[in-house]
């Protein structure tokens, strides 16, 4: 049965779509540069880097594909990480949060962070929110000092 909140093609209940899940930044940095100049900037924050994907090396080993340089960072600040996942254990799939380093072939890097708030949207306690606006802060200046460094 279909109502008005209905995705017609899915059935599933229809979300407006999200226009604005991540955290930005810009810089003039070669893509090399912007990874380590993204990892100093996220451990000045707290946060470690916990897992690392090489998106161009996957698409060629696995698809045969050459894309623009793209890195995936999982990044943890465990204090933050703890607290969430004492009040919300099944944030534990949202975990760590994904910092993207990507060429964009005009110049400059782009870096892109989920956005923590995000997050807290999908989990009504308020220790989760008190988190994610944590996290967000110390991500968004850890970008902010990438897009401030000169290349």
């Amino acid at each position: 049965m279909q109502t008005p909140d209905t995705n017609t093609a899915t059935g599933l209940p229809a979300k407006p779509p999200m226009s604005d899940y991540t955290l930005r930044a810009r810089t003039r940095m070669p893509h090399a540069r912007a990874v380590a100049s993204v990892r100093e900037a996220l451990q000045e924050q707290g946060f470690g880097v916990l897992t690392e994907i090489d998106v161009r090396r996957v698409m060629k080993d696995k698809l045969g594909l050459d894309v623009a340089a793209e890195i995936i960072l999982g990044a943890c600040r465990p204090e933050l990480a703890h607290r969430a996942l004492s009040s919300a254990p099944s944030l534990a799939a949202l975990l760590p949060c994904n910092v993207v380093v990507r060429e964009t072939g005009e110049g400059s890097t782009v870096v892109e962070a989920v956005d923590p708030a995000v997050m807290s949207q999908l989990e009504g306690h308020p220790e989760v929110a008190s988190v994610a606006w944590e996290a967000r802060r110390r991500l968004r200046a850890a970008l902010d000092r990438v897009s401030q460094e000169v290349a």
